[in-house]
């Protein structure tokens, strides 16, 4: 068999990057429409990747973010996009580069992505796989997360439940 010198899977999991990044634009210019919403997962220890050192202390490897009712201060660029959350009533600016992602799901729409992490990636965590076959269980997720201190719905999802087991 031939090498792959053209590195096919690179090619694709960077056009799928491109998908999210043309996406989270879309949604910069005209909000999210109807009832879309993103779960977005991303390594937080990936080169690029800025949040405060509390979050990074309870996140050190891996985090899920939810794109849906209240989020503030979203940009997007190129190769990143920034965004404010309220984690516990606590607003956290995140900047998270498009090379970091992990998964990006719409559950509105039975929709997930999941992403080839890259050689720097690589070496700094050992990687869990997430499924995206049974995107109905993670659309639960939504009516199922936490309430924060004031009602509001926990911008943080775990998703080990629906990790491939190894």
């Amino acid at each position: 068999m031939t090498e792959d010198s053209i590195h096919y899977p690179a090619l694709i999991d960077n056009a799928m990057r491109g998908v999210v990044r043309d996406v989270l634009k879309r949604v910069h210019s005209t909000g999210l429409p109807g009832e879309h919403h993103f779960y977005i997962s991303y390594a937080t220890n990936y080169p690029g990747v800025k949040m405060s050192e509390t979050l990074k202390s309870r996140y050190p490897k891996e985090i899920t973010i939810v794109l849906q009712h209240q989020f503030w201060d979203f940009r997007v660029e190129e190769t990143y996009f920034n965004v404010t959350l309220s984690f516990n009533g606590v607003p956290e600016k995140l900047t998270v580069p498009f090379a970091a992602l992990t998964a990006f799901a719409d559950p509105s729409i039975k929709f997930g992505l999941q992403f080839q992490q890259s050689e720097i990636h690589d070496a700094q965590i050992v990687g869990e796989d997430l499924s995206f076959a049974d995107v109905e269980s993670i659309a639960l997720l939504n009516d199922t997360a936490e309430k924060g201190e004031n009602g509001d719905e926990n911008n943080v999802v775990s998703l080990d439940a629906f990790r491939n087991k190894k």
